[in-house]
């Protein structure tokens, strides 16, 4: 399984960023996908996940109102629109996706058993 995360990039504060993932190599519908982000000298912490079903969504309390996690099965893609950046949203972006098919959704790196290389997102001030 490979996934392939873009749309990174340096803006300032306030602006807005679409990232993407795409992934290949297997089915993508019954799984669920998530992003995670890390920060310099920071552990890796949870963003966004969204079901295999796509009914449910789940939120870092930090970003809740200001991203939006969605896919498109037909496209094996996820997303992560990023509304009214601040610097502190910056950080390396890591999509992930749930290896297990059908599960409940999970916040944890352990629940996750793909990772894309991750993309650079930069917040001046």
């Amino acid at each position: 399984v490979q996934l392939q995360a873009s749309g990174g990039g340096l803006v300032q504060g306030g602006a807005s960023l679409s990232l993407s993932c795409t992934a290949s190599g297997r089915t993508f519908s019954p799984s669920n996908m998530a992003w995670f982000r890390q920060a310099p000298g920071k552990q890796r912490d949870f963003v966004a996940a969204i079901s295999w079903s796509v009914r449910l969504t789940d939120y870092a309390h930090s970003v809740k109102g200001r991203f939006t996690i969605s896919r498109d099965n037909a496209k094996n893609t996820v997303y992560l629109q990023m509304n009214s950046l601040k610097p502190e949203d910056t950080a390396v972006y890591y999509c992930a996706m749930d290896g297990d098919r059908w599960q409940v959704l999970g916040r944890e790196e352990a629940e996750y058993d793909y990772w894309g290389q991750g993309t650079q997102v930069t917040v001046s001030s």
